[in-house]
């Protein structure tokens, strides 16, 4: 009787890598690769050799040559004897304090004026279009630049704070000095703190942590846990017993008491501005650089997340609008809890792209004098050392290096808000 077998496989030969379709693709990619290599090694080894022809071999060792120059607004103790690691590090530490509250800040405003456009009231729509039109269609420079005018020109001098007959006075309770040289802010104080520690010694990349933000940071999120904990344990009541028990005093005891506490323990107070000479001292300084920057780039960005909003929102279907309104909900329940949790999931992957453009666009601090990494690193460092390769490359790695960050952040929690499939 005959019997089928399976055909002999055939050999493999070097032709296949051409003209087997199993093989063809691969060996694309690989030449395609190759290429790409020799390439970028032939301009980075020509790169070199040209430099070190001119005598200005590659080299990092300018990072810890002295900077020589200061810095006015910073977070970290820095001055002028420091080496250019420790200026480049403070202006890092600015950049990310401008891309962490511009992205806040836009957000709150972006999501505000995304659901303002959609609303049935023609005169805030028409208001709401209007700026973002505005702020979308105008670089965002020219906005930098108009909100550090506007400040410089349009707050008063701390002399106008003055003599029994001042023409300017202090706002928010006489604590906060609105000036043409900065805003005063009070300053958290703790007179029975438990100190700092400070972390990688005398590097250039040292600071200190304070241990009662520590200490309050732990006890906050301990006592949201427990708050947490405690709805989820009144939710699971109602679930069995449909009725849900009293819970928010117990929530709202277990948030503010122990903080409450802690903060009394640790004798916080306030510092506030006074007028001494002829400046304020005291108090927390935001200088003018630092709020322009952070409002332009708010504003900026703001607009663009409104459309992203207004998009998710159009996106999600009108009848889930209609089967909640026949349940009695109000019009904002119906946006909380139905429309935006669920446009939430269309809204998240663009707007990673513009926290990126935001942290991207904060390099144009250097044109309001905002001391960030590209004024510190990629400008009085560049021009002092010459080391015009060696500050860019650093340079471009820090803004890949924030810009992935924030990118693996928002894609953990955009996975984390998705539909899952069953």
């Amino acid at each position: 009787m005959a019997t089928l077998t399976d055909p002999d496989k055939e050999s493999f030969k070097l032709s296949m890598l051409l003209y087997d379709t199993r093989y063809r693709s691969m060996t694309i990619q690989v030449i395609a690769l190759i290429g790409f290599v020799s390439i970028v090694f032939w301009l980075i080894s020509n790169t070199i050799t040209n430099l070190n022809n001119l005598g200005k071999p590659v080299e990092f060792g300018f990072l810890f040559e002295s900077s020589s120059y200061d810095i006015n607004q910073r977070l970290v103790e820095y001055n002028s004897r420091d080496s250019h690691l420790r200026a480049s590090f403070v202006g890092v530490l600015n950049t990310l304090v401008v891309a962490f509250l511009g992205c806040i800040t836009a957000t709150i405003i972006g999501v505000f004026v995304g659901v303002a456009r959609l609303s049935k009231n023609w005169l805030v729509a028409r208001i709401m279009t209007v700026y973002v039109e505005a702020f979308r269609n105008v670089p965002v420079l020219l906005w930098i630049v108009l909100a550090m005018a506007i400040l410089i020109e349009g707050l008063p001098a701390p002399k106008a704070f003055r003599g029994e007959n001042a023409t300017a006075s202090l706002e928010v309770f006489d604590s906060v000095a609105l000036t043409n040289r900065g805003v005063y802010v009070p300053e958290p104080l703790f007179s029975n703190g438990i100190g700092d520690v400070a972390l990688f010694g005398q590097s250039s990349l040292r600071f200190s942590v304070s241990l009662d933000l520590i200490l309050i940071v732990a006890v906050l999120i301990a006592s949201f846990s427990v708050s947490g904990w405690i709805k989820r344990r009144a939710n699971r009541i109602q679930d069995s017993t449909g009725d849900r028990p009293t819970t928010w005093y117990l929530r709202l005891g277990v948030t503010i008491l122990p903080v409450a506490l802690v903060l009394w323990m640790l004798g916080f107070h306030l510092g506030y501005p006074e007028l001494k000479g002829f400046n304020f001292k005291g108090g927390t300084h935001l200088r003018n650089s630092l709020i322009a920057l952070w409002l332009a780039l708010s504003l900026y960005t703001a607009a663009f997340i409104a459309e992203i909003v207004r998009g998710g929102i159009l996106a999600i279907s009108r009848g889930q609008t209609e089967a909640a309104a026949s349940l009695g909900l109000r019009p904002n329940r119906i946006m909380n809890l139905v429309v935006l949790p669920q446009a939430l999931r269309v809204i998240i992957p663009p707007l990673i792209s513009n926290y990126l453009n935001l942290t991207k666009n904060s390099s144009l601090a250097i044109a309001v004098g905002y001391m960030d990494v590209t004024g510190t690193l990629g400008g009085i460092t560049l021009n002092q050392t010459g080391r015009e390769l060696e500050c860019i490359l650093l340079l471009m790695l820090v803004y890949l290096t924030i810009s992935l960050s924030i990118s693996g952040v928002m894609n953990w929690y955009n996975n984390s808000v998705k539909l899952v499939e069953r």
